[in-house]
């Protein structure tokens, strides 16, 4: 498959980085609590916490019988808002996950309550306790955008960094793997005899396996904070832009999920240009119908270029690999060098 490769301009969203002091923690076993533990990019990061040797809470909005209670936490980020209940939930936990997120609003939680006053809740928690909280956010949200979805996440990103917490912001690009609800409805897409693609979704994506945003994650979670007593992290550090190693449009993706593409020899599939404002009314009616992953946000998102302006996944998955190997021999683990 061929792929269009362009340079990213995507720039940070904090302009003046915040410098945060951490205070010095001890070797120890780490107890993480992962929000959103059930969800398409949670499930991997809890796969992959338990793999390194985590001990993992996940947090929920429904109870579940998939694990026992002392597993599993029922937090309802949107009724937690101002609340001493966020107190109790973080009770022996040392980092937290925060990969909760809705795609369209729901009763009593919208893309305010959700991305925005909750992650800043959580932020501001987490800093009293002393908690190492990393936030899952999404690449392109500095852009003029008039979604609510995309600029709730952005308000989201900027009450972390404000927070004073010893924070960390992961901002990937599109998320492929399997069982993702977007990553179902592409591999749907792609198998059709013709792929209709809005006129103007001239952006370029670096689509990152879900496994390896999963690996990276983890090792945020349980690296090392401190090399000396003290130390001083930028804001620049503490966000991580991901993507994969190829980039390509949003046609090329589906090129290489269509099986036309994949058993060689054959005419590979149609593509029809259908107009940018007749893009837009459809991304609207899908959100209010609540259909489809289709939104007017990744209307926007696709309109623009989704890709890391520094992408740091390589040098976290060679860390990540690293710990892997030698870790067996490790019988506690909380943070890595």
């Amino acid at each position: 498959m061929n792929a269009i490769v362009k340079l990213s301009t995507v720039e940070p969203n904090t302009a003046e980085p915040a410098i945060v002091k951490l205070k010095t923690k001890p070797l120890r076993k780490a107890t993480v609590l992962v929000l959103g533990g059930y969800g398409f990019i949670g499930r991997h990061i809890v796969m992959q916490l338990e793999r390194l040797g985590a001990q993992v809470l996940i947090g929920t909005r429904r109870q579940t019988c998939a694990l026992s209670p002392d597993n599993q936490r029922t937090i309802e980020l949107h009724r937690l808002r101002q609340h001493p209940g966020w107190q109790r939930q973080l009770e022996h936990v040392d980092v937290v996950i925060n990969a909760v997120g809705i795609l369209r609003q729901r009763w009593g939680e919208t893309y305010e309550k959700i991305h925005h006053h909750a992650v800043a809740e959580l932020a501001e928690a987490c800093k009293q306790r002393n908690i190492r909280v990393i936030h899952i956010s999404a690449l392109g949200l500095n852009n003029q955008v008039k979604s609510r979805f995309l600029s709730s996440k952005l308000r989201g990103e900027q009450a972390l960094v404000k927070s004073g917490a010893d924070w960390h912001l992961v901002r990937p690009s599109l998320v492929d793997g399997e069982g993702g609800y977007g990553a179902k409805w592409f591999r749907r897409l792609a198998k059709w005899p013709v792929h209709f693609i809005p006129s103007n979704a001239n952006g370029v994506m670096a689509p990152i396996a879900a496994v390896d945003l999963a690996k990276a994650v983890a090792l945020i979670a349980l690296q090392k904070t401190e090399q000396q007593n003290k130390l001083l992290i930028s804001a620049t550090d503490r966000i991580y832009e991901l993507g994969g190693a190829r980039t390509m449009s949003l046609r090329h993706y589906l090129l290489g999920l269509a099986p036309a593409a994949n058993t060689g020899g054959q005419r590979p599939v149609a593509c029809i240009k259908i107009p940018g404002l007749l893009a837009r009314i459809v991304s609207h009616i899908c959100d209010v119908l609540h259909v489809t992953p289709f939104s007017f946000g990744h209307y926007e998102l696709l309109k623009r270029d989704n890709l890391p302006n520094k992408n740091r996944l390589q040098e976290l998955l060679i860390k990540w690999g690293r710990y892997d190997r030698r870790k067996a021999t490790v019988k506690e683990i909380a943070v890595i060098n």
